[in-house]
């Protein structure tokens, strides 16, 4: 078996994104947390203020043997929309902003060339925004925010907004869920 590695990603709400990647083959750990802002360890309160200049992100721990960093960015982009500035659909300021916090220069030149790629492509028809960087001062979420999707399937944000996170992940990328 080779080595984990960890990217930190912010798709808007971290309920959504940490819903779809729970369900990728070769992801062997998903956290919910806070990353990037200027405030240690960070309530969720002080992070809904808008004001710690933290993102909701997740943490995931992968297995580079059984799924690429690539795939990873891959489903990231299909699952949440990287044109929308500080926002996710009616989840707005900027902890829901569309991020790509790296723990290597090498996932930041792959996360960085990538972008560029979709830009000249003009896959999204709009700019993405997506902000590549340094993964800095994460804290994990409370405890209540993790596995909260999985918890709390018939909650109505679950329902309205993961949900269908999760259907279209698995439509798109049938061959990489986890069996």
């Amino acid at each position: 078996m080779s080595d984990t590695q960890t990217i930190v990603l912010g798709g808007g709400c971290f309920w959504c994104t940490e819903s779809v990647f729970k369900e990728v083959r070769g992801i062997t750990d998903v956290e919910s947390g806070y990353s990037n802002g200027h405030v240690q360890r960070p309530s969720y309160e002080q992070v809904c203020t808008g004001t710690t200049g933290h993102n909701e992100v997740v943490k995931l721990t992968f297995d580079p043997a059984q799924i690429s960093l690539r795939q990873i960015l891959e489903i990231f982009f299909v699952v949440h929309d990287p044109t929308q500035l500080n926002r996710q659909g009616n989840d707005t300021g900027t902890q829901y902003r569309s991020g790509i916090y790296t723990t290597t220069p090498e996932q930041k030149e792959e996360a960085e060339a990538m972008i560029r790629q979709m830009s000249q492509d003009k896959l999204f028809g709009k700019p993405i925004v997506t902000e590549v960087a340094a993964l800095d001062n994460y804290s994990p979420a409370e405890a209540y925010h993790q596995d909260f999707f999985e918890k709390n399937p018939t909650q109505g944000y679950c329902m309205a907004v993961a949900a269908p996170k999760v259907a279209k992940f698995r439509k798109t990328f049938s061959e990489l869920q986890r069996r």
